[in-house]
């Protein structure tokens, strides 16, 4: 990427990419978004084309840029992070110039990519009526911004935490909104399993967890995963209650907690709901040995 882009970006390339797991309506819009840029030449000839904007909203930590990772990996191309907030500038006219050097930027490299502008809400918000100078500043800079959508020629991904907080002419820029919901039963299932790995928990003790995360973001799942993954190997060496699950489980959800914004999943809200581990096996054995 250009040196001015630089400061301005951050590229992640295919193959780094991670497959999210994913809950059936999201799992549905992104495969058929997919459809729709590989069948471009048979949507041509019925004068459609493929969308080519999409907005991802969703709480915090649910996997909205590992979800847009992924589809630019499906399509063999880097992911270019944009965070919106780096674009806001102190001086006149600042935003609006950022805005327009992302865009530049982008067309000059000429690149296949897909463009991931993260929480577009600090500078996609609803347009104010006030006759501050601030106020008069953000609303050119959204402006700006509406313009560069509409022209550019690529594909566009915005993400936000705050969809009701965009500007009603921002939101119709996207042809395609996703909510990236936090996950269900299935779904968290399937993330503690992953993150699990490599040792084998059994589905027991995956079940037991799936039912006291309830409400919990991937991210968090993550950590808690994680977190019981090192107190296992770190047990002895830190005098760590390894061999106690349920001491392992109040341990790691004290030190791994939900965004306060959040209502806190069941175990955050009685640590004493550990114990759903006592009667699975323990500790899990290593996948591999």
């Amino acid at each position: 990427m250009r040196t001015e882009l630089g400061t301005l970006v951050d590229v992640r390339e295919p193959k780094d990419a991670e497959e999210p797991i994913l809950g059936p309506a999201v799992r549905a819009a992104i495969l058929g978004w997919l459809a729709e840029i590989n069948a471009e030449a048979e949507l041509a000839a019925v004068g459609v084309k493929p969308r080519s904007t999409a907005l991802l909203s969703g709480p915090p930590g649910c996997g909205k840029t590992t979800l847009a990772h992924h589809l630019a990996a499906r399509l063999g191309v880097p992911l270019v992070i944009v965070k919106a907030e780096m674009l806001v500038s102190s001086s006149l006219g600042g935003t609006g110039r950022k805005i327009a050097d992302l865009f530049d930027g982008l067309a000059e490299v000429g690149v296949p990519c897909i463009v991931l502008m993260d929480e577009i809400d600090a500078i996609g918000g609803e347009r104010s009526s006030d006759d501050q100078a601030c106020a008069r500043e953000m609303n050119a800079a959204l402006t700006t911004l509406l313009q560069r959508i509409e022209a550019f020629g690529g594909r566009l991904i915005a993400a936000t935490n705050r969809p009701a907080s965009l500007d009603k002419a921002l939101w119709r820029r996207f042809s395609l909104q996703i909510d990236v919901a936090l996950p269900g039963e299935d779904e968290r299932f399937a993330i503690l399993k992953r993150y699990g790995q490599p040792f084998d928990f059994g589905d027991d003790a995956i079940e037991a967890l799936t039912e006291i995360t309830a409400g919990a973001a991937p991210s968090l799942l993550r950590q808690v995963m994680e977190g019981i993954k090192r107190t296992l190997i770190l047990g002895s060496r830190l005098r760590l209650p390894a061999d106690d699950p349920v001491a392992v489980l109040r341990l790691v959800a004290e030190g791994a907690r939900p965004h306060p914004d959040y209502t806190p999943p069941p175990l955050w809200a009685d640590l004493s709901l550990a114990r759903v581990l006592e009667d699975t096996p323990w500790p899990p054995a290593r996948i591999g040995g």
